[in-house]
């Protein structure tokens, strides 16, 4: 056997017994109508049921409604949820799952490419579907994820996955429909020195970025054009509506300056990272930008802040009626996203507006809210059930979870590490 050949079946053999072990088949479309009954249903509008019913057929919710209702269910598989708490799958925005496996590996890392431009880049294409860490994220509620390549001053394109796939096609929900900027910041921190420096270059970068779009601008208005320039072409969608512009910053003052200059172009962006946004409600309300804020589980972004700001800028948002979601972090870090939420009722925000802010909210912000993101007939069942709180790290244990009715292997790496430790001990106190 030549050496070339025998690598690839010793390589494949290897890849099928370590990394497979870990990672559950993908599911099968849904074959028979469901009803889960008994369930404490959040609807991720704002409403609960108390003692609910939430059936659905071919992918598709048919009935929400209560359980005490003599309704018949012929054919249906009844799953039997009493006590238990039912939600909307959680969506991750702003994450760099399926992109990088260990970060400290570089050959497992394809979340960034060379240049500062670069609206031309697809990050679904190297969306990693075999990952061991999807599952473990999925295993906490997060069903859907936006997945955002991250380096540059424009990154690419993300687009929207399912966390459930054989493969990338399988996975797209939707392709390619959000563009990010990452906006110049006036100080830039020096890891040498371990502190926030002046970024010298600021006025240049920013200009940089302003030419880059008043030459896209000029580019879209001609009527044709021999010679396809890849990187305008790439922004067509936003300049036409068909995506969004997701602008990455913080500060009050980048994120007025940045939201004026997408609007001189009549492009009404998103603001994800906006740790100062509590600061400037009123000018997000009146221009109608939403926020996915960064994590809770973060400092403030002043020196001299308050150390509890980033708990309470969501319940400060909600009040000034600002759209806003909830992000989980990078990779790994998602399967946590529902405690970003959780800890926010602790220091003022509703709990159903939590979980809009998790789910319908979060659906709306990235262009997919009409076929996800809340429990109603008609849209995609994506769901999940919990045996207690979702967003409380003490009683979140899911039992179910259907991704367009598909019903989802919840297994993962950590659950058989648990296991298999758990039998080690066990059998070491016999």
């Amino acid at each position: 056997m030549k050496p070339t050949i025998l690598f690839l079946f010793l390589f494949s053999f290897l890849s099928s017994h370590i990394n497979g072990q870990h990672v559950p088949t993908p599911a099968p479309n849904q074959s028979q109508p469901i009803v889960i009954k008994g369930a404490i249903a959040h609807l991720g509008n704002g409403q609960v049921i108390e003692n609910s019913a939430i059936a659905f057929e071919n992918g598709k919710i048919t009935v929400v409604g209560n359980a005490n209702d003599r309704r018949a269910y012929p054919n249906h598989k009844e799953i039997d949820a009493s006590g238990k708490h039912i939600y909307p799958g959680f969506i991750a925005p702003n994450t760099n799952l399926g992109l990088v496996e260990i970060g400290a590996v570089r050959a497992t890392r394809d979340y960034s490419e060379v240049g500062s431009f670069n609206p031309n880049i697809r990050s679904i294409i190297a969306y990693n579907t075999d990952s061991e860490i999807q599952p473990t994220v999925r295993s906490m509620g997060t069903l859907l994820a936006q997945i955002v390549p991250q380096s540059g001053r424009i990154s690419g394109s993300s687009s929207i996955v399912e966390l459930d796939a054989w493969n990338w096609e399988d996975a797209a929900y939707a392709l390619d429909n959000g563009l990010h900027l990452r906006w110049p910041s006036s100080y830039s921190y020096s890891w040498r020195q371990r502190r926030l420096d002046k970024n010298e270059r600021y006025n240049d970068q920013l200009e940089e970025t302003k030419s880059f779009f008043k030459e896209a601008a000029a580019y879209m208005k001609k009527a044709s054009s021999t010679t396809k320039n890849l990187k305008f072409e790439a922004l067509r969608g936003i300049f036409s509506g068909g995506a969004k512009l997701f602008i990455h910053t913080n500060t009050a003052e980048s994120i007025e300056a940045s939201v004026m200059m997408a609007k001189s172009y009549g492009i009404t962006p998103v603001i994800i990272g906006g740790r100062d946004a509590w600061m400037i409600t009123d000018f997000l309300k009146n221009n109608d930008v939403s926020v996915i804020l960064g994590e809770t589980h973060s400092l403030p972004n002043r020196q001299h802040g308050d150390i509890d700001q980033p708990f309470k800028t969501p319940a400060q948002l909600q009040k000034a009626g600002v759209l806003f979601a909830f992000s989980g972090g990078d990779n790994w870090q998602n399967r946590n996203l529902g405690f970003q939420a959780g800890h926010a009722v602790s220091f003022g925000l509703e709990y159903e507006d939590a979980v809009k802010a998790l789910t319908s909210n979060t659906a709306q912000i990235l262009g997919v809210g009409k076929t996800v993101g809340t429990i109603a007939e008609g849209m995609d069942a994506t769901i999940f059930v919990s045996e207690g709180d979702a967003l409380d790290m003490r009683t979140a244990t899911v039992t179910h979870a259907f991704i367009q009715g598909k019903e989802i292997d919840l297994d993962n790496k950590q659950k058989q590490l648990y296991k298999r430790f758990q039998t080690k001990y066990e059998r070491q106190q016999n």
